[in-house]
């Protein structure tokens, strides 16, 4: 992601920064959305697992990105509080 983009781009409810997800905190985040364990702020289930994401800076929610995008729409957060095994 362009490094321009990631600097301006923040949670749009907080206004907390974003970084692009670790591979450890992805993996975590899709095996719990391959058990049906995940669900978006809105409260939909979220079905598809996530190829790329941004975290807040404060590791509350997550943002997919798709097709290079971030989805930035607070509806469309996941919340990482309801995620049992998520990594420190």
């Amino acid at each position: 992601m362009d490094k321009r983009l990631l600097d301006i781009l923040c949670d749009p409810v907080s206004k907390t920064p974003v970084r692009p997800l670790r591979r450890d905190e992805l993996d975590a985040l899709n095996r719990a959305i391959a058990e049906g364990e995940v669900d978006t702020v809105a409260g939909q289930k979220v079905a598809a697992p996530l190829g790329a994401g941004l975290i807040t800076t404060d590791r509350k929610v997550v943002y997919r990105i798709e097709d290079d995008i971030p989805v930035m729409l607070a509806e469309e957060g996941i919340g990482t509080l309801q995620l049992t095994c998520f990594p420190a």
